[in-house]
C-alpha cells in the first residue's frame, strides 16, 4: 500500500465464513453421518457457533479413552437466545423437559441472560434446536460472529422505563439476527434452495470479525455491566420520561495470557442520542465493527481494539458519516449502581417477584424439581439474570408462602442465607466440557468461595458487599476484570488473581498475583483483606480501597507477608 502498511491475510475463520453458502457449509452432511470419529471438521465447528451450538468433548475422560483406542466422548453445548432473559412459564417448562430428554438433565443460566444445555449428543442436536424453536425461542446467533443475546435489567418492575428497556432489547434482538435461511433449512425442516445467494445487508458475506455484545441499562441498575459490552445504551431520564441514551462503545472482557496486545477494556462514552435512535445507531456501530475490525487475528478482532487504537473522535466521525448527521457529545457518565434483586420484591402492579440465587447458574437435581413444581402450579414467568440467578416474576401475593415452602422443601437456598460474597459471585462452566478452559471454574466455585469467605471472616468483613468472579480461562465469560475480585484460570490448578475493580462495573481490576494455587486463593488475598479492614475509609468498597492505594502498594502487601513468613 502507498503508506507502507502491510495487509495481513484473513484468518482461517474468514475463509470458512466466505465459502459457507450463508452458514451452511457441510453441516447437514456431517451431523447426519453415521460415523464422525474425531469430531466434526473445523469448518462445521466454526459455522455451528452461528446456529447456537459448540461441539465439545469430555476432557476428564479423553486421555483414558485415547489409551484404550476409543474416540473422545463428544457432545454439544446448545445455547438459547433469550432477549433480556425473559421466558414465559410455558417456555421454561419446555426447556426443563428437554434437559431430560435431550441433554444432561440440567439447565444452566449464563452471564448474558441465556440458557444452556450441556451433553447434547449428535443424534439429538437437530431435535433439540427444533424443540427450542417450537417454544418461540431460538438458538440462532446465540454464539458466533454476530450480535449475540441482547441483555438489560432483569428486574420486572412495572414502570415505563423498565418496559422500554425490555422492548428495546427485544427489538434489537430481532432486527439484528442474520438473514440467512440456513438455520431454518438445517434444523427446522424448511425447504428451499440450499445453494441460493445470501443477502446479508447488515453483516455482509463474512459476518463480523468477532462476537458482538449489546446491553441496555439505566443508571440505578447496571447488573448487565454495560461498559463490558461492545455496545451499550445508558438511559437518560427527566422525571419519569426517557429523554435519550448515552452511547458507549468498545468494551470487552477477553484477553490472552502473556499477549499484551490483548486486554480487557471498558467502553467509552461516545455520544448522546435521542430516545428513538437505538436501532439505527446500533446498526451503524455493527457496520463499524464489520468494516474496521481485525479479520487477520481473531484474538485482536473485537471492536474494543478499534476504539482503543483509533480513538473516540475517530469512532464518532465514522458514525456521523454513516448516519449522515452530527452526534451530540456524550455527557459525563452518571453514577452507576447495582441493586439487590434477589429475595422478594414488589413489582409495582400488585404482584411480587422472587429473586432466587442459583450457584454458578446450574439448575439441577432437587432444585430443578422444585422450580418445575412452582412453575407448573403457579405459572410465574422466569427471568435469567446477568448474575446467573433466576427471577420468578408475576407472583400473586397469596401464593408467596406456598412457593417458598415448595422451594425450601427442595433444598433451595434463599438470598438471606448467603453471605454478600456468595450472592455476588459468578463462575463459568470451564472443565470438563469447555475447550478453552485452562483450569477449573464451576467445579471449584464452592471451595474457592469458602476459602475467601474464611479470610473475610478472619478480618470481620463477612458482611461486606464484595463481588467475586471466577473463570477457567482469560476469555472472561464471567466478567472477572470488572468487579472486586477476579480469579482467572492460568493452568491446571493455577489462577491469576485480579483486584481493584469496583462493584458497579465502572473500573477495571489489575493483576495481583500470578499462578496462585487453587487452595491458596484465600490465603493470598488474606493480607490485602487485612489491610482493607484496617485502613479503609467510611463506605469504601474493597476494590475501591485497592484502587486508592495503588497496584504497587497492594502487591507490596503480599511481598511483606511472604518475608514475614
Amino acid at each position: 500500500m502507498p503508506d507502507g502498511t502491510t495487509v495481513k491475510p484473513p484468518s482461517g475463520a474468514e475463509a470458512i465464513k466466505r465459502g459457507s453458502l450463508g452458514l451452511r457449509g457441510t453441516i447437514a452432511e456431517e451431523i447426519g453421518a453415521d460415523d464422525v470419529r474425531g469430531g466434526l471438521s473445523e469448518a462445521s465447528y466454526t459455522l455451528l457457533k452461528f446456529h447456537g451450538t459448540y461441539e465439545q468433548f469430555d476432557r476428564d475422560t479423553a486421555t483414558e479413552r485415547k489409551q484404550r483406542g476409543e474416540d473422545k466422548d463428544w457432545s454439544f453445548m446448545v445455547r438459547v437466545r433469550a432477549p433480556a432473559g425473559r421466558l414465559t412459564a410455558a417456555q421454561f417448562l419446555a426447556l426443563d423437559a428437554l434437559a431430560d430428554t435431550h441433554a444432561d438433565g440440567t439447565l444452566r443460566l449464563t452471564s448474558r441472560q441465556g440458557v444452556q444445555f450441556h451433553g447434547v449428543i449428535r443424534e439429538n442436536l437437530k431435535g433439540t434446536i427444533a424443540a427450542i424453536n417450537e417454544t418461540l425461542l431460538t438458538t440462532l446467533a446465540a454464539c458466533g460472529d454476530v450480535v449475540r443475546n441482547v441483555i438489560t435489567s432483569p428486574a420486572p418492575r412495572r414502570d415505563a422505563l423498565h418496559a422500554r428497556l425490555e422492548a428495546e432489547a427485544f427489538r434489537l434482538s430481532s432486527a439484528l439476527l442474520p438473514r440467512t435461511r440456513a438455520h431454518h433449512q438445517l434444523f427446522l425442516g424448511e425447504e428451499g434452495d440450499k445453494a441460493a445467494a445470501v443477502d446479508e445487508p447488515l453483516y455482509g458475506p463474512t459476518y463480523l470479525p468477532r462476537k458482538f455484545k449489546i446491553a441496555l441499562v439505566h443508571p440505578a441498575d447496571n447488573t448487565p455491566d454495560v461498559l463490558a459490552n461492545d455496545l451499550g445504551f445508558i438511559a437518560v431520564t427527566e422525571g419519569e420520561a426517557l429523554t435519550g441514551w448515552i452511547l458507549t462503545i468498545g468494551g470487552g472482557m477477553g484477553m490472552t495470557h502473556n499477549k499484551p496486545a490483548t486486554y480487557p477494556r471498558l467502553a467509552d462514552p461516545i455520544a448522546l442520542i435521542g430516545p428513538d435512535e437505538v436501532l439505527e445507531v446500533a446498526e451503524a456501530v455493527v457496520r463499524l465493527s464489520r468494516d474496521h475490525g481485525d479479520r487477520s487475528d481473531r484474538k485482536h478482532a473485537r471492536l474494543k481494539y478499534v476504539v482503543a487504537e483509533k480513538g473516540v473522535a475517530w469512532v464518532r466521525e465514522r458514525l456521523e458519516a454513516d448516519l449522515g448527521r452530527p452526534l451530540a457529545p456524550a455527557p459525563a457518565l452518571p453514577k452507576l449502581a447495582v441493586p439487590e434483586l434477589l429475595g422478594w420484591h414488589e413489582q409495582g402492579d400488585g404482584r411480587l417477584w422472587l429473586g432466587l440465587p442459583i450457584a454458578s447458574g446450574r439448575i439441577a437435581g432437587r432444585l430443578r424439581e422444585g422450580l418445575r413444581e412452582v412453575v407448573r402450579r403457579f405459572a410465574p414467568n422466569p427471568i435469567a439474570t446477568p448474575q446467573q440467578d433466576l427471577i420468578l416474576s408475576d407472583i400473586a401475593t397469596a401464593d408467596r408462602p406456598a412457593i417458598e415452602a415448595i422451594l425450601r422443601d427442595h433444598g433451595a437456598v434463599f438470598a438471606e442465607e448467603l453471605t454478600p460474597l456468595a450472592r455476588w459471585s459468578l463462575a463459568c462452566v470451564a472443565l470438563p466440557t469447555c475447550g478453552q478452559s485452562l483450569a477449573e471454574g464451576e467445579r471449584v466455585h464452592h471451595p474457592i468461595l469458602a476459602d475467601v469467605q474464611a479470610a473475610l471472616a478472619r478480618h470481620g468483613l463477612l458482611g461486606e458487599r464484595i463481588s467475586l468472579r471466577l473463570t477457567g480461562c482469560p476469555n472472561g465469560c464471567a466478567r472477572p476484570y470488572a468487579g472486586d475480585i477476579g480469579v482467572v484460570g492460568r493452568a491446571p490448578g493455577l489462577y491469576t488473581l485480579f483486584v481493584g475493580g469496583d462493584f458497579a462495573g465502572t473500573r477495571l481490576s489489575f493483576p495481583l498475583a500470578d499462578k496462585v494455587k487453587q487452595e491458596a486463593v484465600g490465603a493470598t488475598l488474606d493480607p490485602v483483606l487485612a489491610a482493607y479492614a484496617a485502613q479503609r475509609v467510611a463506605g469504601e468498597g474493597f476494590g475501591d480501597f485497592c484502587s486508592r492505594i495503588g497496584a504497587d502498594a497492594v502487591r507490596g502487601l503480599l511481598v511483606r507477608e511472604t518475608k514475614a513468613a
